[in-house]
């Protein structure tokens, strides 16, 4: 009977480190996926935002849009 135990409580702890081990490699390669279709804005996409809407940012500009886009996350 206690032999049945134990086994019962090994075969858990092995499947818990297991899921861990796979949750966390799933999550890291989902991660990296969605960063390279849906990159970070960068400061050329700033000045494309600017242009779009017909006006020509200075660098002071885009800086602040940068840094108030970090402070944001």
């Amino acid at each position: 009977m206690n032999v049945a135990i134990w086994l019962f409580a090994i075969i858990i702890v092995v499947t818990l480190l297991v899921g861990a081990a796979l949750g966390f490699y799933l999550s890291q390669r989902y991660t990296k996926k969605y960063l390279a279709e849906n990159p970070p804005m960068t400061e050329k996409m700033v000045r494309t935002m600017f242009s779009q809407m017909g006006r020509k940012p200075s660098e002071k500009q885009v800086r602040q849009v940068m840094s108030s886009m970090n402070v944001s996350k």
